[in-house]
């Protein structure tokens, strides 16, 4: 898998890069979105679309859902770099989320640096975030020659399907997060991931299927392995802010202790909540809606979770959600290297330190 992100992540972003070049001008503009009923102002679009995009883009992160979506390509026994322009759909649309997702949690940092809307102001960000749903659609239109009419709509309807139960699961995790309480069960707060996270990784799997020309069995197979590989990312993210804020690294790109101070309904807040002494968990709540935190803090409400194994049991799930994605494959007639990145990719989620 290493040698496939350092393959395809430099070939993804020359993709994206094709639908939002670095320097935007006027022919670019109405090539790309048709001509002006007056006038475009380039630099206008430059600082608004452009800048913005290119920054986040350029802080790192590894690319997975578009490289994961080249992989079913080529286990589907298709050609990845012909269909390297639909890598950028789900790639695109993942750092549109953030955008919004930074701006709705209040987050401060993303990928080492200020959130966007610290950068540009909350109006270009939000524009940002919300172009970056839409943007993505124009491959659909650019690449008649690998879709035909009837494809085209399969992948707008998967889209409107998969973004709708995206929103979905940000509205849940919203809600909760104005609580000030744990009340969030264990199967709901898997609802929110499949969602939230799972719904981003469905639209990688089923658009592989779809412009591969797969059964309609073979594609909800593949989103099935998609949605609980995510649930098990997820664990194994919020799992991570919890070991690097105990092993005070300073190259995760979060602040310590991160998800504690936005008062984050975790699965392990939510198993603490279950298991631990009501006193405890008064406690752990008291930490997680105030205003402002202190380090020591951080480290008690980590230590009221660790009380009752919080992590182990996040760990132990992530594992079985992990394990439950691989089975999906078994039945499956793909090529066999690409599947067994697959199955590693699975294991990846749960395992990476970063």
């Amino acid at each position: 898998m290493r040698d496939r992100f350092a393959t395809w992540r430099p070939k993804i972003d020359d993709a994206i890069a094709e639908l939002v070049p670095r320097s935007i001008d006027e022919a670019y503009l109405s090539d790309f979105f048709g001509g002006p009923t007056y006038q475009y102002q380039p630099e206008a679009i430059q600082a608004a679309l452009g800048d913005p995009l290119w920054n986040l883009l350029d802080r790192g992160g590894k690319r997975w859902r578009a490289i994961l979506f080249l992989v079913f390509v080529e286990a589907l026994g298709e050609d990845p770099e012909r269909y390297l322009p639909f890598a950028c759909i789900p790639e695109i649309l993942h750092n549109g989320t953030i955008i919004v997702d930074d701006i709705e949690d209040g987050g401060k940092v993303r990928r080492g640096e200020p959130a966007l809307h610290h950068v540009f102001g909350m109006d270009i960000a939000l524009n940002a975030g919300n172009a970056m749903y839409f943007i993505p659609l124009k491959v659909i239109d650019r690449n008649t020659d690998l879709l035909d009419d009837s494809h085209r709509l399969q992948v707008y309807e998967m889209l409107t399907y998969e973004l709708n139960r995206t929103h979905l699961g940000q509205g849940m995790d919203i809600y909760w997060h104005n609580q000030k309480s744990v009340t969030v069960d264990e199967q709901r707060y898997y609802e929110m991931c499949a969602c939230k996270t799972g719904c981003l990784a469905r639209i990688v799997a089923r658009l592989a299927a779809i412009v591969t020309d797969q059964p309609a069995a073979v594609e909800t197979q593949l989103a099935t392995y998609a949605e609980e590989m995510s649930i098990a990312f997820q664990v194994g993210d919020d799992m991570l802010d919890i070991q690097h804020t105990l092993d005070q690294a300073g190259d995760f790109g979060k602040e310590f202790g991160n998800d504690i101070r936005e008062g984050k309904k975790t699965l392990m807040v939510i198993y603490t909540a279950q298991h631990a002494p009501a006193e405890d968990v008064a406690r752990l709540e008291e930490i997680l809606w105030a205003d402002e935190n202190t380090d020591e803090e951080i480290m008690e409400a980590i230590d009221i979770m660790q009380s009752v194994d919080a992590l182990e049991y996040a760990y132990e799930r992530a594992e079985t959600l992990s394990a439950s994605a691989r089975s999906r494959l078994d039945d499956l007639d793909l090529d066999a290297d690409a599947e067994a990145d697959l199955r590693k990719f699975t294991r990846f989620v749960i395992e990476r330190d970063s």
